[in-house]
């Protein structure tokens, strides 16, 4: 009797590409830069990316482009929270002191402030002209692509 085996890399969909993006906008000036720029039509989903395990929300945005079967999501990677402070004073009076925590959603790329994430499904995207079009914008700074099989954090880009 043969044995079967499935392995979690089986079920991975690695059929997306990932572009890291630097500015210091807002998401919401992003989204509306990058559907100029690249003629689609980025939206705020009603709800944010929320993981449980760090009490962090991300804003997200989607596109879905049903001629060509494509999804566009713009996601940001930074987190920004203030926290009651877990240090004791000492004195008999408790303490109000709140500490400022980022976050990120790919730890691997901490400076990266969005990733654009854009799920082909097979179908051919020319990610150098993509690339070439967003370095048009002024107010980003830096646009690169990532390879997605080198992630640590792949699993939090799942979010379709």
């Amino acid at each position: 009797m043969a044995l079967h085996k499935l392995l979690v890399d089986d079920f991975s969909d690695d059929t997306y590409s990932l572009i890291a993006i630097h500015c210091t906008i807002d998401d919401y000036r992003v989204a509306y830069l990058l559907n100029q720029y690249l003629n689609i039509k980025l939206r705020r989903k009603l709800q944010d990316l929320d993981f449980k395990y760090t009490d962090s929300l991300y804003s997200i945005y989607e596109w879905e482009d049903k001629n060509q079967l494509i999804t566009w999501n713009l996601v940001s990677n930074v987190c920004i929270k203030e926290e009651d402070s877990l240090t004791s004073t000492g004195s008999l009076f408790k303490s109000q002191d709140k500490i400022i925590r980022m976050h990120n959603l790919i730890p691997e790329y901490k400076k990266v402030n969005y990733f654009l994430k854009i799920n082909n499904d097979g179908s051919f995207i020319n990610e150098k002209n993509l690339i070439h079009k967003i370095q048009e914008i002024p107010q980003i700074a830096a646009v690169y692509s990532i390879d997605v099989a080198l992630l640590k954090s792949k699993d939090n880009l799942i979010f379709n």
